[in-house]
């Protein structure tokens, strides 16, 4: 990760990004929620890239170098909280799931005016009785330190529809299928199967952010029909790629 800027306090503001646009990386002394109420936000740190659509947020502990960048046009919407204040409990960046009561929560929390008076206090407090309630989602695409696993997961992020098997990309980077295998679980925490998959519905999400049809979404991402995208989608995020465009 390039130069860090350090910030002291994380804003709670709405702030619009064109697609494409982002936010260098910098790290804070507060805990933040990011959440995008249009377009699809990722978050990258030296751990990986979380990426979360209108139906997650992003939650950044204090302390952690992050970059943000815009899929699609995207209504960013940013929680501050102090680093004494931890409603989740968690020490790593994580994806919650944001469902109607939560969002409408946030938005009404980050819009202005924003004084500290009793109204706001108490829409705080249902906002973190609602963030503890929120259940941790999978959306986290995480990256390798060994070399041979960088140049691996380097030629999937060039080209997710890429169908080799273990065993013919690890011809092109040198290792075999069996020390790969063992990589991706002690480097990764997943599977290759689990990583690829990630890889695919990261950059599904990037896509249909920008209004890419789900049939192209499909292929330009390796599954091998749309209804096959469609299904993994589903179990993935809980609706289908079009139901995730409406919202």
């Amino acid at each position: 990760m390039p130069q860090v800027r350090h910030v002291s306090t994380a804003p709670t503001r709405v702030q619009p990004l064109a697609s494409g646009a982002g936010i260098d990386a910098h790290r804070h002394d507060d805990h933040q929620i990011a959440y995008a109420a249009r377009g699809v936000l990722a978050i990258t740190t030296d751990r990986g890239t979380w990426v979360a659509p209108a139906t997650r947020a992003i939650w950044v502990p204090a302390g952690t170098a992050h970059a943000h960048r815009a899929h699609g046009e995207l209504e960013l919407h940013l929680v501050g909280l102090p680093a004494t204040d931890n409603p989740l409990g968690w020490a790593e960046p994580g994806v919650l799931a944001v469902g109607p009561l939560l969002r409408e929560l946030i938005l009404a929390y980050t819009r202005p005016p924003r004084e500290d008076v009793p109204e706001r206090r108490r829409l705080r407090a249902v906002l973190l009785d609602q963030l503890r309630a929120s259940p941790q989602q999978p959306v986290h695409l995480p990256s390798p330190t060994d070399p041979r696993l960088r140049a691996l997961c380097a030629l999937l992020r060039a080209d997710p529809a890429d169908n080799r098997t273990l065993a013919a990309l690890g011809a092109r980077v040198g290792a075999s299928e069996r020390t790969l295998t063992r990589l991706f679980k002690a480097d990764l925490g997943m599977t290759f199967p689990q990583w690829r998959t990630q890889l695919r519905l990261h950059h599904a999400l990037v896509l249909l952010a920008e209004d890419a049809p789900v049939t192209t979404v499909a292929h330009a991402c390796g599954w091998s029909s749309t209804s096959a995208f469609i299904d993994v989608f589903r179990r993935a995020f809980g609706h289908t790629p079009g139901a995730h465009r409406a919202r």
